[in-house]
Parts: structure tokens; C-alpha cells; sequence
């Protein structure tokens, strides 16, 4: 069974409905936000929603303005890039950082333990993405050779849109990763699944207007399997 109803709902409210193939997608109503941008299967749907997870307020503001803190002094020294060597960001300039102050620590470890219970192969750096207000992800799947099954990323300083589209039949889905929040990307979605950060003429979650400011993720990733690398 394919539900055609397409509802948006932010903060409770009833943004948008019709019939036009399309549908809200929620595995824990009020934490999980997403849009289906076309027919989705319900087995597919649900296979989405548990390897697709946002965890609201995931930091505090405290934790946030730490998390800054530390990165901004390294990020002030670099200058945005507006190409990229697989052609998948506009706009941004990265790290990757291996050692934390002892109040980012604790953050970094709360992370790790959410994203990858019982996971001891971690990458040890943690990626840092710096978006300009004007820059965005183009779609792209994380190359195998890199990082593994699960990659997990918390937003600093604005909302975004994420679109995630299946490369095999361009079955597709929107999420709303606000500021602060936790996303964890997994398996089916982590392997499948073209992800992308809107450009701002094009971020829209529903009828939603989300104008993304400068961005910085910070993103924690496990190893490579062997079997897939």
C-alpha cells in the first residue's frame, strides 16, 4: 500500500495537504520530520525511518557556543572554497579534528554513543564542514573507502534542508535538520541514498521557507568495511 496524501506539519501545525503523491513520514512524532517527495513502498518507508534518524536539541546552546568556541579560531585562518575535488560541496571549508578540550569531549562521547552503541572503530578525527550562508552539498554518496555504515552529524548555528534520493530510482525524501539537532545515517540510507544540503533558493520543507545561514556539522563516522571498501 503507497499512501498518496502529502501533509507537511512543523511545530504542530498543519502547513499543506493534497493529493499529489507525497507524505509525512514520523517515527517518533515531534523528533523525526520528514517529507516523501514521491510514492514510497511502506516497507521502504519504514526501512528509511529506521536507518534515518533526527534527535532534536541533541546540544545545548552552552554546548553549541563551546563547540564554537574551539573551532573558530582554526576556521578564521581558512578561506571558503567554491570548488571541491569530487565536486560535491559550494561554498565551505573543512577540518578534521582529533583532539578536544574536556567539555567538547563529553559532547563528541555522547555522540559516539548515540550514533554507534557498542562501536570500537571509529574514525579518531572528527569531521568539521563549515558552510557559507550561500553555500550547499550538491547530492553525493560518501565514498566506501572513507568512513563505513553510519555517518552522524550535529548542526551548528542554522536550520537546514537535507534531500536524500535513492540512486537506482530516484525515490526520494526531505528532512528538516534544525540547529542543534542530531541526524544518524545508516546502512539502506547511508549506502543508497544521494544526500545534498539545499542552496537557498531551493530549501523548502513543504511549504516551508528555511533560509540556511552559515553552517558548520561536526560529524563523527566509523571504518570502512572491509567487504564493501
Amino acid at each position: 500500500m503507497v499512501l498518496a496524501n502529502f501533509r507537511v506539519i512543523f511545530a504542530g501545525k498543519l502547513l499543506s495537504w493534497g493529493n499529489i503523491g507525497c507524505r509525512r513520514l514520523s517515527a517518533q512524532p515531534g523528533l523525526v520530520e520528514l517529507v516523501q517527495l514521491n510514492k514510497i513502498p511502506d516497507d521502504l518507508a519504514k526501512e528509511v525511518l529506521k536507518n534515518f534518524r533526527i534527535i532534536p536539541d541533541f546540544i545545548t546552546k552552552d554546548e553549541e557556543n563551546d563547540l564554537l568556541g574551539e573551532l573558530e579560531p582554526k576556521l578564521r585562518r581558512m578561506r571558503y572554497q567554491y570548488d571541491h575535488w569530487d565536486d560535491a560541496i559550494h561554498g565551505f571549508r573543512e577540518t578534521e579534528q582529533m583532539n578536544w578540550n574536556p567539555k567538547n569531549t563529553v559532547v563528541l562521547n555522547r555522540i559516539k554513543a548515540e550514533a554507534f552503541p557498542g562501536e570500537a572503530s571509529l574514525l579518531p578525527h572528527v569531521h568539521v564542514l563549515d558552510l557559507a550562508d550561500n553555500g550547499w552539498i550538491k547530492p553525493h554518496i560518501d565514498s566506501v573507502k572513507f568512513c563505513g555504515h553510519t555517518i552522524a552529524g550535529v548542526s551548528l548555528l542554522s536550520d537546514s534542508v537535507m534531500k536524500l534520493e535513492r540512486e537506482t530510482d530516484g525515490l526520494a525524501f526531505i528532512a528538516l535538520l534544525k540547529r542543534r539537532s542530531l541526524y544518524v545515517m545508516t546502512d539502506c540510507v547511508r549506502y543508497e541514498f544521494k544526500h545534498s544540503i539545499l542552496r537557498n533558493e531551493d530549501s523548502y520543507f513543504g511549504n516551508l521557507k528555511v533560509d540556511k545561514l552559515r553552517r558548520i556539522s561536526v560529524i563523527c563516522r566509523n571504518e570502512p568495511q572491509e567487504e564493501i571498501s
